[in-house]
């Protein structure tokens, strides 16, 4: 009895890569016949992970290495070093698990790895496994990373300090200070682990990328050059995979929606920073004093400040009892009581996005929630925190894709506060002025072309039916 393929994808940490990963697994199981096992690590377990994982259907199993310590590390290591540590110590696990699944009748067809594991591709390499990285993130954030071992040998100061900018291959320029966030430190051990990353995307076959081409269109294009010519691998743009609205579940009752029922059509600004992003204590009280200057109605969905990590609530580290929305100016719950709406830690924002009455988000700009404001066809203010969102908040502000204003925070270990006045002048110009007028048009058109690229028989399909033709070939030839 012949087995269906059988793919094997390792994910790391966070709604923003927990998410499409199990979106691509769906597809490939639903649209495609394969098994998938997502394997993910207990050791990186967070909030995010639940909820994508909780509804997998028939065909897709998930599998969880167990812990291993990183207590040696020290308590102030950056987030990427913490989860990388994992991932390297865990390559031992992976290798077991892996070898278990290979005795099994099905077998391995193919092993993928997300954008932060590629180390786990030299294990698949020594079982001769056919190797992939789903890139989670743009085709842009992905060029940065294999820029990296060259910037490492050909500069010596800090990224902020480089006196030209950065021309990668089909994107706009950036500033040093826009590249990723973990390189902006080179004393920091993160740095060197970002080098190795850089070196390890080459081992893989092929580059996945939750990406479109009205996002990177140009840069799709330069990519397919230089693979064409050898220098990476070809990249295939599976994107934009999305959480899907949930009209039966309890999501659609949340008080929040029933709020939005009562406001003005487009009124709305949406603020929320991700699951794991976190404003300083002083940040959140200039961001609110910002807000009700605007003179906009809003709804903010509240996290607890943290004054030394922008991504402390990344891995559950910044939990704590305190209602967050004590951390708010004295007064302010009560003054916005007509205009604004506080709700603590979560909200479901593909059904807030989705609203009539939602004319806009500020937003940390990560690539999740870059997609879902593209497949809602809302405008941006990009607030950028931490990991490749000031590099997203370039490409979705420059007049390429012109969906987001934003303003550079300043950057730096003293996290200089954002003044309410800037706050309110941006979220004024998104929501009434001329610039939020331009990007509310392009956003209409980029959730047009999202939908063209999600149709059946579209872009999207027709990536994945490439991808996984590449498994069926790969399975073909272990059969011979």
């Amino acid at each position: 009895m012949a087995h269906a393929p059988h793919v094997v994808i390792v994910t790391s940490s966070g709604a923003g890569h927990v998410l499409p990963v199990s979106e691509l697994a769906k597809r490939l199981a639903m649209h495609h016949g394969f098994t998938v096992t997502i394997v993910t690590y207990a050791s990186l377990s967070s909030p995010g992970h639940s909820s994508p994982l909780a509804s997998l259907p028939l065909g897709v199993s998930v599998a969880a290495l167990p812990e291993v310590s990183i207590d040696d590390l020290p308590a102030d290591a950056h987030l990427v070093t913490r989860i990388l540590t994992v991932i390297n110590r865990a390559l031992p696990q992976l290798h077991d698990l892996l070898r278990s699944l290979l005795d099994l009748p099905a077998g391995i067809t193919a092993f993928m790895t997300d954008m932060l594991c590629p180390a786990a591709l030299t294990v698949g390499k020594e079982m001769g496994l056919p190797g992939y990285v789903f890139y989670t993130s743009s085709l842009m954030s992905l060029l940065s990373f294999l820029y990296i071992p060259e910037l490492a040998r050909t500069t010596t100061c800090e990224c902020r300090d480089l006196p030209e900018p950065v021309l990668l291959p089909g994107c706009v320029p950036l500033h040093g200070a826009d590249l990723l966030e973990p390189l902006q430190n080179r004393s920091d051990p993160v740095y060197q682990l970002m080098i190795d990353l850089g070196r390890d995307y080459l081992l893989a076959e092929g580059f996945i990328v939750n990406t479109m081409d009205a996002l990177e269109h140009e840069t799709l294009l330069a990519f397919k050059e230089l693979s064409d010519k050898g220098v990476y691998p070809p990249a295939y743009a599976v994107g934009p995979f999305t959480r899907r609205r949930c009209p039966d579940s309890d999501e659609v009752n949340h008080s929040c929606l029933r709020w939005l029922d009562n406001q003005p059509y487009g009124s709305v600004l949406y603020v929320s920073f991700g699951s794991g992003g976190t404003l300083s204590t002083a940040q959140t009280a200039e961001l609110a004093a910002g807000l009700e200057a605007s003179g906009q109605r809003f709804l903010w969905v509240v996290h607890h400040p943290n004054d030394k990590d922008s991504s402390a609530a990344y891995l559950g580290t910044a939990a704590t009892d305190a209602d967050p929305l004590t951390y708010l100016p004295d007064g302010f719950i009560e003054r916005m009581n007509r205009t604004g709406l506080l709700v603590p830690l979560w909200a479901p924002q593909v059904e807030i996005l989705t609203h009539v009455a939602v004319g806009g988000f500020m937003s940390h700009g990560g690539w999740n929630s870059t997609l879902e404001t593209v497949a809602a066809g809302v405008p941006m203010v990009a607030w950028p925190l931490y990991a490749e969102q000031r590099m997203n908040a370039v490409m979705l502000s420059s007049d390429r894709v012109g969906l987001a204003l934003w303003e550079r925070p300043p950057l730096g270990k003293d996290r200089a506060v954002v003044p309410r006045e800037e706050v309110a002048a941006l979220v004024r110009e998104l929501m009434e002025g001329e610039k939020g007028a331009a990007a509310r048009k392009k956003a209409v058109h980029l959730r047009d072309e999202a939908e063209i690229a999600s149709a059946p028989g579209g872009p999207q399909d027709r990536a994945l039916a490439v991808v996984a033709g590449m498994v069926s070939l790969h399975r073909k030839s272990q059969a011979e």
